[in-house]
């Protein structure tokens, strides 16, 4: 019997398998910091890794419409993840058009419209399908600390105070938008492929935009942080977007081990998120 021979990729995900925890941290650190470096010479104008982090959530609500059209069924779904989805969402469209009018108010807006037709989806279409039990995360867990957050830690700039309140909500209700979803998984231990599919496109999103915050603050030697203002608003900023790529991470190594191993149904450990 012929031996099956290994490509070298799967040689090097087999060894990374084998490793204990702390140094598959370490690996998935030095993973991140080559890729920013990567990034850092090959995108030239790194405003638009934000413009494509923003288009491959889109891509990632696009792939639950399609989930939703085909199978007739939202099972697997955060409803509570999609509402503070749409929330954040619509924040931010309101500062975008009153701070600042640009493709990115176009492409929320489109975000937006499609997150309200899932929400109504699931809510009204496919409500016999929706795993409310499963879909058990407290709300207060997460508004009341951003809305806390937003009134102690917010921009100082010119604008209107209400404003700058609501930018730095929209900012803090982004980083913790897919824990209910993270709850869901952690409740079913098993995620169907366009689940996996959505959740790993919004870890994509995640990192790019940290990419483009990260990459900007190198780029202008930290005086991007006084533009954002001073006193902990700009650190927040920051703190905001590792905390979300990292809160997304774990699943993301689960999903590529997955794919990796020709696996189409995703089984998440105990413990994992």
């Amino acid at each position: 019997m012929k031996a099956t021979t290994k490509t070298p990729i799967h040689a090097v995900w087999s060894w990374v398998r084998r490793q204990p925890p702390k140094v598959k941290a370490f690996l998935s650190v030095v993973t991140g910091m080559a890729a920013l470096v990567l990034l850092r010479f090959i995108v030239h104008d790194h405003d638009n890794l934000f413009v494509a982090a923003e288009a491959v959530h889109s891509i990632g609500i696009c792939v639950l419409i399609y989930k939703l059209m085909k199978e007739k069924t939202c099972a697997g779904l955060s409803l509570k993840s999609q509402e503070l989805t749409a929330l954040f969402l619509a924040v931010r469209l309101y500062c975008s058009f009153v701070m600042e009018y640009d493709i990115h108010t176009i492409l929320d807006l489109a975000t937006l419209g499609t997150t309200l037709w899932v929400i109504f989806m699931i809510r009204f279409k496919l409500r016999a399908s929706y795993m409310e039990d499963k879909d058990n995360f407290a709300l207060y867990y997460v508004l009341v600390p951003c809305v806390v957050l937003a009134v102690l830690i917010h921009p100082s700039t010119s604008h209107n105070i209400l404003n700058r309140i609501s930018w730095a909500l929209c900012v803090y209700l982004e980083a913790v938008s897919v824990l209910p979803q993270l709850r869901v998984m952690q409740n079913t231990k098993i995620v169907e492929p366009f689940t996996a599919h959505y959740v790993f496109a919004l870890g994509v999103a995640r990192f790019l935009s940290c990419a483009h915050w990260v990459l900007q603050v190198v780029d202008t030697r930290g005086r991007l942080l006084v533009a954002l203002g001073y006193g902990l608003w700009p650190s927040m900023v920051l703190i905001s977007e590792i905390v979300q790529t990292f809160i997304l991470a774990d699943f993301c190594y689960y999903y590529v081990k997955s794919v990796f191993g020709g696996q189409l149904v995703l089984r998440l450990p105990s413990g994992v998120v």
